[in-house]
């Protein structure tokens, strides 16, 4: 088979058909859904808001990435957890750039109670994404499991921060698991004295 530029230019062509495209930037977005979930005046709105911002996280960069994060997602869904991270094994070595592969084998891991397996996963999709506000509160449980309780404080408070409506605030409310405050004693009543 001869070495000349077309046979240059068709393995070429065929090295980009196997490369990912940029995931689609919807930071201006993001941006937005955020400041309003952080003004939200109730639990309904704050969850439709965080639903909208899923929308984004979820939309891959392709076609092929989204069948493989949609076969992953209802994989896991289904608790066939190594199908799932088989998937998400997948979207990973196909598009290394997009920060929801690593967050949903993260989950996985998560589910699993892999704890620190989880982390490594959790780290590169928030570097990928670092207003990525469910990889930062996975990241806060995922520390939380480890025991390592400061940092889980710490990562937890920087996702509050960007939607203090997550479910799991109620873990940094005075007496929760990662709250600085102790839950202060009820003054004694009539009752008791």
């Amino acid at each position: 088979m001869p070495a000349g530029p077309a046979f240059a230019e068709r393995s070429a062509q065929k090295g980009r058909d196997d490369l990912c495209p940029a995931a689609p930037d919807h930071s201006a977005t993001l941006d937005r859904l955020i400041r309003d979930v952080q003004r939200a005046s109730s639990e309904a709105d704050a969850r439709r808001i965080s639903n909208q911002m899923w929308a984004f996280w979820a939309q891959a960069p392709d076609a092929r990435a989204q069948a493989i994060l949609d076969r992953g997602m209802t994989r896991r869904a289904a608790f066939d957890f190594l199908g799932a991270l088989a998937d998400f094994d997948l979207l990973i070595a196909y598009c290394p750039d997009y920060a929801e592969g690593y967050n949903q084998r993260a989950f996985v891991h998560y589910l699993r109670q892999d704890y620190a397996t989880a982390l490594p996963d959790l780290d590169r999709a928030i570097a990928l994404s670092p207003r990525h506000v469910a990889a930062l509160s996975g990241r806060a449980l995922s520390l939380f499991g480890l025991q390592r309780i400061s940092e889980a404080r710490a990562a937890l408070g920087a996702a509050l921060i960007l939607n203090p409506w997550l479910p799991e605030r109620s873990l940094a409310i005075p007496g929760g698991a990662l709250s600085q405050e102790p839950v202060q004693p009820a003054p004694p009543s009539g009752e008791d004295l």
